[in-house]
């Protein structure tokens, strides 16, 4: 028996990359909506928080930063 991985590697890929374009808005100062509350998404730094990242106010959505 062959298992065929291709449709969870596209959602996978597409997860990735929706992430990806997420996390580059922000960074670049633009505004972006949580999709769940539709509460404008903030960067967490370092020096703000021991869990670096970018969130909603609610905390719906929370996508984990590593800083070097």
């Amino acid at each position: 028996m062959k298992l065929d991985f291709s449709q969870l590697n596209k959602q996978t890929k597409k997860s990735f990359n929706d992430q990806h374009a997420v996390i580059k808005k922000v960074m670049q100062g633009k505004v972006v909506a949580c999709k769940h509350c539709q509460q404008p998404l903030t960067l967490i730094t370092p020096e703000q928080s021991e869990q670096p990242g970018i969130s909603c106010s609610k905390g719906c959505t929370f996508i984990s930063l590593e800083f070097n």
